[in-house]
């Protein structure tokens, strides 16, 4: 009985030992942590997907606070965490648009045609691999939702054979992006309302025989737009969205339908009669003549008309015209 107390004794008094001998080593070791990376780390939503480029949020913040990285660079957090690492860091939160992920392709089982019956595994990635998938068109989504089993947050779902994206679900994370073996999937401005929503890059006779709502390269939209914000580059259309106003005319004459729209949002231009000082400025810089009223008139907006651009409000001098 001596001898087993006398052992328990013994292996205690070695664990206080060892444990206070790893105590004053941890003190004098100890690799002191910038307290502005904690306070980052508590800022950001704990995704850790690497949308940032670094690995995780710990690796984010860590690069924030020894200034290696933006305090807007997490595109989950979006502005309200650039809001609040700004705080920490002492700077200003600069930019931080939020923008979400979008397929590029409306060929649906209606809108184009396949090449053959696939019925292999499951997935865009293996099925991509057999004479480039499916569907005629080598440039659209094969909704066999490789992106869907990416996605940790449950935004994208498969309807009537292509990928389709919640806007108010997706973080930006970019998962989707990196396994889409097409490249259909593009990151775009979360407030921005019309689309070219192909991605096919072959000429228009092409097009039409494998869709029949793609991109045929007739460039009406890009003469069309009053502001310069649609562009075509290899045989395909393309919106500047830092120059778009989604003013939609785009959308309206585009003869394929390949562009969409979402026309119930357009608003409307309203002018304050009792701040219009009538210099016609906003009836000049009106893209369709929605405006009527001559010099040192009051000006009124012809609704009809009007699709709500915003290029009056813009150069308004007394901030008479509002969007509603």
């Amino acid at each position: 009985m001596s001898s087993i107390v006398t052992a328990v004794v013994s292996l205690g008094g070695l664990g206080l030992v060892f444990g206070a001998g790893l105590a004053v080593a941890s003190r004098a070791f100890a690799v002191e942590v910038d307290p502005k990376v904690e306070k980052v780390r508590a800022a950001l939503p704990g995704a850790n997907c690497g949308a940032c480029g670094f690995p995780g949020c710990d690796g984010f913040a860590t690069a924030v606070a020894s200034g290696k990285a933006p305090v807007n660079g997490c595109p989950v957090g979006g502005e309200a965490s650039a809001t609040k690492i700004a705080e920490v860091m002492g700077v200003a939160a600069g930019s931080a648009d939020k923008k979400v992920a979008r397929v590029i392709c409306q060929g649906t089982k209606c809108n184009a045609s396949e090449k053959f019956e696939y019925t292999g595994i499951q997935d865009c990635k293996a099925a991509s691999l057999v004479l480039g998938g499916s569907k005629s068109c080598s440039y659209g989504c094969l909704g066999l939702g490789t992106c869907v089993n990416a996605c940790k947050f449950d935004a994208i779902e498969i309807i009537d054979g292509i990928a389709s994206i919640n806007p108010e679900k997706c973080t930006s994370c970019g998962k989707c992006i990196e396994v889409c073996p097409k490249s259909v999937i593009d990151m775009v401005p979360y407030d921005q309302k019309v689309f070219v929503e192909c991605n096919s890059n072959e000429f228009g006779k092409d097009v039409k025989v494998k869709c029949t709502i793609g991109c045929i390269g007739c460039q009406i939209c890009v003469k069309a737009c009053p502001f310069g914000a649609m562009e075509f580059e290899n045989n395909l259309a393309k919106i500047n969205y830092e120059k778009c106003t989604n003013c939609m005319i785009c959308a309206e004459k585009c003869p394929t339908k390949a562009i969409w729209a979402d026309f119930e949002s357009r608003k409307k231009a309203e002018i304050d009669e009792d701040k219009c000082i009538g210099c016609t400025i906003c009836k000049k810089q009106c893209p369709v003549d929605a405006i009527e009223g001559e010099v040192k008139q009051k000006h009124k907006v012809q609704e009809d008309k009007c699709i709500g651009c915003g290029a009056c409000a813009q150069k308004c001098p007394k901030n008479a015209i509002t969007l509603k």
